[in-house]
């Protein structure tokens, strides 16, 4: 049988670099592995968890589609869905009963969202690693490409999984992150990860030539030269490696890290050597990046231009897909309703 994956992307907004390399580069490696069933929603449900505007939420919801189409996710292949046409939350609500508020309450996510939504802190919010995992084990999906920062969501719908085996004798399968080169994608700010709801720290999938150099002009740089560090490695037998490592400030290493992701080691390697000899000019560094990114974009925004008057199409894929994911579900909750002594 083939094992079954499942993953998804918030409603809140056009995707950006971060949901590309972090999670749909992962989907199109999975969709297109014959090992794999593949199930790919937009996390609408999840949107509610944190305040947002209900029109912005139905534009999203159809916006985050389009934009999974564009980038290569085929129906014919994964079915594409939206979170809340599924039973995900009535599952989520049996698979509660297993895990306690102080496990919740003490997940790093969590302690965030408070801090940074005070006035919002609901059980939405602090549910929102039991819907996770509602989403995955519905499926009872094997593997799920998230960046990671989601690694304790995925602990807790391994440790559900495990309590809902042993208690009700379920056979969910205890799922593994599906990792892809880019499974963390730094701010452009140099603080934290790429994110839709931090203003100058993300390039979306529909930027221009012209909007990404600007966005990457923004990116703080230095004088364009600086040293080598010596460091200390341990490996696995706990051998010690002295390594050489080129010490960049933080928003230098942010345009490395995506120097690497667009152009290559190659490039990193000689951007190091002119770090530490004649130096770099950032401008011709960023607009040189700023090629690399928009090659790779251009062909999707060919693609979403053509969805974009294909409307009846696509929301005959959510329709679709919709049916599908929902029968899915359907078994595993009669499954569990069954085990839990609800039938």
């Amino acid at each position: 049988m083939k094992k079954r994956v499942l993953s998804g992307i918030r409603a809140s907004g056009r995707l950006h670099l971060g949901n590309y390399l972090g999670a749909v580069k992962g989907m199109l490696e999975l969709q297109n592995n014959p090992e794999y069933e593949t199930f790919y929603m937009v996390a609408d449900l999840h949107a509610l968890t944190t305040p947002h505007d209900i029109d912005e939420l139905r534009k999203n919801r159809r916006e985050v589609v389009i934009d999974y189409l564009a980038a290569g996710l085929d129906p014919e292949k994964s079915v594409i869905f939206q979170q809340a046409d599924s039973l995900h939350a009535e599952l989520a609500f049996y698979l509660s009963s297993v895990v306690t508020v102080a496990r919740l309450q003490h997940l790093p996510t969590y302690k965030e969202k408070v801090k940074q939504y005070p006035e919002h802190s609901t059980m939405a919010l602090l549910n929102y690693p039991v819907l996770m995992s509602a989403d995955i084990l519905a499926y009872k999906a094997h593997a799920v490409p998230v960046g990671d920062d989601q690694i304790p969501h995925l602990e807790v719908a391994r440790e559900i999984a495990r309590k809902m085996n042993e208690q009700y004798g379920m056979d969910f399968p205890e799922p593994e992150q599906f990792k892809t080169t880019g499974h963390y994608v730094p701010s452009l700010t140099g603080q934290g990860k790429m994110s839709k709801s931090v203003e100058g720290s993300f390039i979306t999938l529909t930027d221009t030539i012209e909007t990404i150099k600007k966005r990457l002009a923004g990116v703080a740089t230095d004088s364009g030269k600086g040293y080598i560090e010596k460091g200390l490695y341990i490996d696995q037998q706990f051998s010690r490696h002295e390594t050489d490592a080129v010490s960049y400030s933080d928003g230098v290493s942010v345009l490395m890290d995506f120097v690497t992701l667009f152009q290559g080691n190659h490039r990193k390697e000689e951007y190091d050597t002119l770090y530490t000899s004649t130096g770099i000019r950032y401008s011709d560094l960023k607009n040189e990046l700023a090629d690399a990114i928009y090659k790779e974009l251009e062909p999707l925004q060919e693609k979403r231009r053509e969805l974009e008057e294909k409307i009846e199409y696509v929301d005959e894929v959510i329709h679709e897909g919709g049916k599908k994911a929902r029968a899915v579900v359907e078994e595993t909750i009669l499954e569990v309703r069954e085990k839990m002594g609800l039938k």
